[in-house]
C-alpha cells in the first residue's frame, strides 16, 4: 500500500489527531551503529588485521544524535562528546581515518513547507544547503513490533542511485548503480511526520531506521518537556541549492583526482564499504 493513500485516509479522519498532535513537541535521543566491510585488491593484509580494523571502526562509528521537533519543524544534530571526532583505526601497520563530516552540522526540516536547510562544509568553506525535502514512497508491510513503550509499524523504501568511488591511481571516477533499501519503524502514538537525518513522511515518529549499513535507534523520548522546545534555523554559511552544492562537490573531487592521478600505491588499494 502506498503511504499517500494512508495520508488521504488520515485527512478524512482528522479528528484522530485533533487534540493529541496539536502543539506536540519533544526530543528523541538516537544512537547509531554502522556495519563495515573492508577488503583489499592485494594479498598484503592479513585477515586478522582486517578484522581488527573493522572492529575498531565499528565501535568508533557509534554516534548519538538528538531530534528536536514540533508538529511541523525539527532539528537533527549530533551530540557533542569526546568520541565524536573522526573514526581512526590502526593495526598491522595500516591506518584508517574516516571523517563522518557531520560533527557540528545542524539539519533543519520543515515538513509543512517540505523544505530543509542543512549546514555543510566543503574544503573549509561553510554552506547552507537549502532545498525541497526528498520524497519517499513508503510502503507499509503490515509488520509491527514494540520499541520501548511504543508499538511501531514497518515501512520500506527503495530506489536505484548512482554510486561514485575514487581511488588512488585512477584517472576518473568510477560510477556504478546501487540499490538503496531503507527500513523504518514508526509509531502512531507520536503523530508527527519526523525521523532521523533527512527521513520523514510517515504518519508517526520514526523510532528505528536502517539505511545503507547505518542503523538509528531511539533510546529515549521526551514529549512536551517542561522547558520550551526551540527549533533553530541554520544561518551561518553561504546559501546554495543542493544541485549547485553537488556540482561544486563534484568539481572539488575532480581536482583531487587530477592531483593524485597516476600516483603509485594502487596495488595496496583498500576499499571500505559501509553496508552490505
Amino acid at each position: 500500500m502506498n503511504i499517500r493513500i494512508l495520508f488521504l485516509a488520515f485527512a478524512l479522519m482528522g479528528s484522530i489527531f485533533t487534540g493529541t498532535a496539536q502543539g506536540l513537541t519533544g526530543r528523541a535521543y538516537y544512537k547509531t551503529s554502522s556495519s563495515f566491510k573492508i577488503s583489499m585488491d592485494s594479498t598484503k593484509m592479513a585477515p586478522d588485521v582486517i578484522s581488527d580494523l573493522q572492529k575498531q571502526l565499528k565501535k568508533q562509528m557509534e554516534r548519538e544524535y538528538i531530534l528536536t521537533f514540533s508538529q511541523t519543524e525539527s532539528n537533527w544534530k549530533q551530540v557533542e562528546s569526546l568520541g565524536s571526532g573522526p573514526a581512526t583505526a590502526t593495526s598491522g601497520g595500516a591506518s584508517i581515518v574516516i571523517n563522518t563530516g557531520n560533527q557540528d552540522r545542524l539539519l533543519y526540516k520543515n515538513v509543512a513547507e517540505q523544505s530543509y536547510i542543512k549546514e555543510e562544509d566543503l574544503m573549509g568553506r561553510g554552506f547552507l544547503v537549502k532545498d525541497s525535502l526528498n520524497t519517499y514512497d513508503w510502503e507499509l508491510t503490515g509488520e509491527s513490533k514494540q520499541i520501548g513503550d511504543y508499538t511501531c509499524q514497518k515501512a520500506t523504501f527503495s530506489r536505484i542511485v548512482d554510486s561514485k568511488t575514487f581511488s588512488m591511481g585512477q584517472d576518473e571516477m568510477e560510477i556504478t548503480k546501487d540499490t538503496v533499501n531503507v527500513t523504518a519503524w514508526f509509531t502512531m502514538q507520536i503523530p508527527v511526520s519526523h525521523g532521523p537525518d533527512d527521513f520523514w513522511g510517515l504518519p508517526g515518529l520514526i523510532l528505528e531506521l536502517q539505511n545503507r549499513g547505518m542503523t538509528y535507534i531511539a533510546e529515549r523520548i521526551v514529549l512536551n518537556p517542561n522547558e520550551a522546545v526551540e527549533i533553530e534555523v541554520p544561518k551561518k554559511g553561504e546559501m546554495i541549492s543542493s544541485k549547485d552544492y553537488d556540482a561544486l562537490s563534484e568539481e572539488k573531487m575532480q581536482e583531487m583526482m587530477k592531483r593524485y592521478s597516476g600516483k603509485p600505491g594502487s596495488g595496496n588499494e583498500m576499499v571500505i564499504k559501509i553496508g552490505n
